[in-house]
């Protein structure tokens, strides 16, 4: 993990083409804002394990299913 220390309006580039900005700063939050092409999906921690945790879900029903057509 690379841990930088930014100020409010500073930057960071990932891979030539996404920026992250830092936008403010109050008390413990830190707002950033985050430029990326359309096609890079960017998604809060929770939100993307909740949607790995359905894909398996769904994964797992569909291997079941399977299996009850093959008898």
């Amino acid at each position: 993990m690379l841990a930088l220390t930014r100020k409010t309006g500073d930057a960071i580039m990932i891979n030539n083409n996404i920026e992250i900005t830092v936008l403010e700063v109050r008390g413990d939050q830190v707002k950033i804002g985050i430029s990326a092409p359309k096609e890079v999906s960017i998604y809060r921690k929770e939100v993307y394990l909740e949607i790995q945790k359905e894909n398996q879900e769904a994964l797992s029903m569909d291997d079941l299913e399977a299996l009850k057509n093959l008898l």
